[in-house]
């Protein structure tokens, strides 16, 4: 076998490192793409000997049983441009290669055509496991960057599993049948299908390496103590906890003497001693020891670890780099990796309970599916759960996340039918795009509720694996992201619980309109103040009194329920209290009647039980808003009653759930009838024009005269040379102009007034009445700093208003005066959008001036925009009534205001190089508007990774 430090791009300096990548497979299992290299003679000798010669047939149409020394250097040598080949390696083993050859309209070898032959070769043990599409998704993504824009194959008819491979990967193809064979091309330019086939591929792969993880057939702990205090000691005693007889539990500790036998368990020097497979291992073992245990777990086959060890990444740069070495190590061999630094798994299903963590007992079996980051977190949640009485479907805590991450397990748990809620404590994302993506999915069917700690930029925990992307990401994008993708974000652990509970127990609110019911009156306001100012409608709440029987709560919540004008009741209760003397002693209110009653009136609690069961066939959520009744919400758990001790708190839960079902009642109606709409006036290839040329001039460098370039080559070239990071280039105004003019954006033009006489000459030229500002930097938007003059009718008016902002501003040059045509009155209102290379282009709308600045009023919605989109846009902010005729006033033009921010977030959505657009003003008036002030900046972003083959995470 080849040394596999032989293949090495140092040796090579044309070695295209970046087409590098680990992959998932369709079963779960991990591998690596790679390109093939002169130093790889060895293996694929050695993988061809494994393929049978049916395969052997399939591939080269003949008998073929073995490779001569010529085709061995043939398929080894490439030039990484015309000829370019790929294998899939697990445990430096080849498993699958992937070859094409450029050529030309006649079918030649050619150095310029734009068409390649593809062929594949899968190992026979390795077929199903989607190791053929993979390995397609990659060398048409090499082809594509090498400017193939087209494969054609050959294959035999009998070989129907390639034919498959070709037809299901949603390109669009031409397919002919001459000479016995079937002759196969298609365009490698994505299309919708393409991408959607891709992603339910990924969708599958990371949903069964969960399932992997969560049901072994056996389960090693290795560094397991003699010390019983120890954590690979915790560990291995809550495995045998919950492990069944049928998943065999071992231990492993390198130094244990011969026959030893820790917790009823015989200890292995090695995990290579272990009889019979070991499908999931828990690594306890000291950070210097890892890598000989990931090893040796790897040469026995393990599919999984749970890494448990710290001193990675939260250490340093140091810690980082033998993070990645890990995960390297790990998915080489074939295996997934939960951590470093976790605090483990667990899976309450009866046919396959784990409890591979600290914590200290196995959760009761629920419908909470829980993922965190924090195992100190971990350990609150885990609690919350077990002291609300709330049942958990699996938990996982990774700690670094260095490779399984939360949208692992929100692939898993769109599948797992005993996840009913999602609950997530974030602190940081690693990939933002593909997170929106799955979460929207997931939440079209179950409920999300995250918890996202580190708010703040420059908060990110030690140790979390983030591309640089993603390390800023404002909290207002994060907003978006969440509000976009149906997740539900809230505050706290004890809101995260109380909104989970009520999502899990009860029906979806239908509507916003609230009945309060109690025998409390003060606590009936409090709720409906609550609910007022949770933007919900509540009914004036019903008082029982405080003398109310379990019959009167009965009768009442009865009439409530049946009201076809509400769509949620809350009841509310405090103590009953009778006519003797009462006392309030240790949470419980006793008296001379009765000194053993309990904090609470059985009859009401039945009262509750019987409304809870009738609210759920009407589709009505019930939940209850208490005071010092500590006995009461237990009583209610059979029913699945929530129950909070404060109105406050089952307020803000009823909230949310009224949020999220108006969410997926607009998603769904959304799916059926929003769009983006055919606008135009669009220059797409004018665009793309102006801004290449902005950033070659930028580079130091122009385009050859002769040198013209399609959309797709163009893209391409502008892909190949943009970095992450690059310096953003603001356009000059007359620059800006001409770019949204191309999009159908038309700004009103200003002319220079560097004194009067240039003034009078630019109103002549415009036509009056005009207004006279400045648009120095400092004074730019700042009307209140007195640099505006408006409704400027003649030239007496012009000059004097000109030698009022000349003396008022330190001179006309500085101020950087200009004329503009005087626009309609309307409502003055800002328009943006700003591309994070983490989550992409977000649009965003404000009123102009304090709303916006001073208060933050502005909406956000992620681009691509759609009609419903923008619509919603400029309705959520909370200044809109002026838009719609507030006290009278006349309303403005909303549709010319939609068309507008559809036309923005086509251009960003269109020319992915555009950085920011910020229009402002824009006056809405009351027919039109007017764009009176643009900017514009472009840079060379980094190319979106979410379009491309599927690929792990690199962190």
């Amino acid at each position: 076998m080849d040394d596999p430090a032989a293949v090495n791009p140092e040796q090579q300096p044309d070695y295209p490192q970046h087409w590098e990548a680990d992959v998932l497979l369709r079963d779960g299992g991990t591998a690596r793409i790679r390109p093939i290299t002169p130093a790889d003679a060895g293996r694929l000798v050695e993988f061809y000997e494994q393929v049978s010669e049916q395969s052997k047939y399939f591939r080269f149409f003949a008998p073929y049983p073995r490779l001569s020394d010529k085709d061995v250097r043939r398929f080894t040598h490439h030039d990484f441009v015309n000829r370019v080949g790929l294998a899939v390696v697990v445990r430096d083993h080849f498993i699958a290669t992937v070859r094409y050859d450029r050529i030309d309209a006649e079918g030649r070898p050619s150095a310029t055509g734009t068409d390649a032959e593809v062929a594949f070769l899968v190992q026979d043990a390795h077929q199903g496991r989607g190791v053929a599409s993979a390995l397609l998704e990659h060398i048409a993504a090499v082809a594509q960057e090498r400017g193939i824009r087209r494969f054609q194959a050959e294959v035999l008819p009998e070989n129907r599993k390639m034919v498959k491979v070709f037809t299901d990967a949603g390109y669009t193809q031409r397919r002919s049948f001459a000479d016995g064979v079937v002759h196969l091309e298609f365009d490698l330019e994505q299309t919708d299908r393409s991408l959607a086939v891709m992603r339910a591929r990924e969708h599958r792969a990371e949903a069964r390496s969960v399932q992997r993880l969560l049901t072994p057939r056996s389960v090693a702990v290795i560094g397991v103590s003699r010390t019983p205090q120890t954590v690979g000691r915790a560990i291995l005693r809550d495995l045998l906890g919950s492990a069944p007889a049928e998943c065999p539990v071992h231990a492993v500790n390198r130094n244990a003497p011969p026959g030893t036998e820790l917790d009823g368990v015989p200890v292995h020097r090695s995990i290579l001693e272990i009889p019979g497979p070991v499908d999931l291992a828990v690594i306890t073992v000291p950070e210097g020891a890892v890598p000989a245990a990931v090893a040796e777990c790897g040469a026995h086959g393990v599919q999984g670890l749970v890494v448990v060890t710290a001193g990675y990444a939260e250490t340093g740069p140091e810690g980082r780099d033998r993070q990645r070495a890990l995960v390297r190590q790990a998915r080489a061999a074939g295996m997934r990796v939960i951590g470093p630094n976790a605090f483990g798994l667990i899976n309450t299903d009866p046919a396959n309970p784990l409890n591979a963590s600290l914590a200290p007992r196995l959760p009761g079996r629920g419908g909470f599916g829980i993922f965190c980051q924090s195992g100190a977190i971990g350990v609150a949640l885990l609690e919350a759960a077990h002291k609300r009485g709330l049942g958990v479907s699996s938990f996982a805590s990774v700690g670094n996340r260095a490779d399984v991450s939360g949208n692992d397990l929100l692939q898993y748990w769109a599948e797992d039918e005993a996840t009913q809620v999602v609950l997530l404590y974030l602190e940081s994302f690693g990939n933002p795009r593909k997170f929106t993506r799955i979460a929207r999915r997931l939440a079209a069917v179950k409920p999300v509720v995250v918890v996202k700690g580190a708010r703040h930029t420059g908060s990110l925990p030690p140790g979390h694996a983030v591309p640089a992307t993603a390390t800023g990401l404002r909290d207002e994008t994060v907003d978006a992201l969440f509000e976009q993708a149906g997740v539900i974000r809230v505050g706290t652990i004890t809101e995260l619980y109380d909104t989970g509970e009520l999502l899990a127990q009860q029906p979806l609110p239908r509507g916003d309109r609230v009945a309060v019911v109690g025998n409390s009156d003060s606590l009936g306001l409090l709720t409906y103040d609550a609910l007022l100012s949770a933007g919900l409608r509540p009914r004036t709440p019903v008082d029982l009194t405080t003398a109310a029987t379990g019959e009167n709560f009965r009768i009442a919540l009865d009439v409530a329920l049946a009201d076809p004008a509400v769509d949620a009741v809350i009841a509310v209760a405090i103590p009953p209290i009778g006519t003797s003397a009462h006392a309030f002693m240790g949470g419980r209110l006793t008296g001379e009647d009765d000194p053993e009653m309990g904090s609470d009136d059985p009859e009401i609690a039945a009262a509750l039980l019987e409304a809870g069961q009738r609210a759920k066939e009407l589709g009505k959520p019930l939940l209850l808003a208490h005071l010092a009744l500590t006995d009461l919400p237990v009583r209610l758990r059979p029913g699945g009653i929530p129950a909070y001790a404060a109105p406050e708190r089952a307020v803000h839960a009823l909230a949310h759930a009224v949020h999220y079902a108006q969410w997926r009642s607009r998603t769904a109606e959304a799916e059926e009838t929003a769009r983006v709409p055919e606008l135009d006036r669009i220059d797409e290839p004018g665009a793309r024009t102006l801004v290449e040329a902005v950033l070659r001039a930028r580079a130091g460098s122009r385009p050859s005269p002769t040198t013209t370039l399609d959309r797709g080559a163009l893209r391409r070239s502008l892909s190949t040379r943009t970095q992450p990071g690059g310096a953003r280039i603001t356009l000059p105004d007359a620059a800006a102009r001409e770019l949204l003019a191309c999009y159908g954006i038309d700004v009103s033009p200003t002319l220079p007034a560097p004194d009067e006489e240039s003034a009078v000459a630019a109103a002549a030229s415009l036509g009056y009445p005009v207004a006279l500002k400045a648009t120095a930097p400092h004074l730019r938007h700042r009307p209140d700093l007195g640099s505006v003059r408006l409704d400027l009718t003649g030239e007496p008016g012009l000059r004097r208003a000109h030698r009022e902002l000349d003396a008022l501003l330190g001179g006309a040059a500085q101020a950087e005066l200009v004329v503009q045509r005087l626009a309609p009155r309307g409502v003055d209102t800002v328009i943006g959008a700003l591309v994070d290379p983490a989550v992409g282009a977000i649009l965003s709308f404000g009123l102009a001036g304090a709303p916006a600045e001073l208060l933050g009023d502005t909406a956000h919605r992620l681009v691509p925009a759609t009609d419903q989109d923008v619509a919603g846009l400029i309705r959520e902010v909370r200044a809109a009534p002026l838009l719609f005729g507030w006290r009278g006033a006349e309303a403005v033009d909303t549709g010319a205001l939609e068309e507008l921010l559809l036309r923005v977030s086509q251009l960003v959505d269109d020319v992915p190089e555009i950085a920011s657009v910020d229009l402002e003003p824009v006056v809405v008036a009351p027919h039109g508007l007017a764009i009176l002030g643009a900017r514009v900046r472009v840079a060379p972003l980094p190319v979106r990774s979410d379009l491309g083959p599927r690929a792990m995470s690199t962190l």
